[in-house]
């Protein structure tokens, strides 16, 4: 089980300054001018941003790392990993995009319910 406080959801969904963005590329050197600062901002980008930088990422594995490292959320980090793993191509936009949203809409209510925990599998 993983505890969740209010603390933890406003931390996570917290905007990073820009530099500790999420920059999309779609190889090396090559920026497509997309960058996200939150968790929310990163899904809504996710709907739209070029299938290639989807792809070019996800093998890097770089979604989860900078979730990880950057967003702070270990949770959502290893169930990116589980997708990146299983996923190509439009589905796996479709599933990092089903989990990021999930998490984001979880994370919501835990702040709106001003409950100081809320239990997690």
């Amino acid at each position: 089980m993983v505890v969740v406080d209010m603390e933890t959801a406003s931390k996570i969904l917290r905007r990073v300054p820009d530099n500790n963005g999420f920059f999309f590329f779609t190889g090396f050197g090559e920026y497509i001018g997309v960058y996200a600062v939150s968790l929310a901002d990163f899904c809504q980008k996710l709907r739209t941003v070029d299938l290639r930088s989807v792809e070019f990422h996800s093998k890097r594995g770089d979604f989860s790392n900078w979730i990880r490292t950057t967003i702070g959320d270990a949770y959502l980090a290893n169930e990116i990993k589980r997708v990146e793993r299983n996923f190509n191509g439009e589905p796996l936009r479709g599933a990092l995009f089903q989990a990021v949203d999930a998490r984001v809409n979880a994370l919501r209510k835990i702040l709106a319910s001003n409950e100081k925990s809320i239990r997690r599998l």
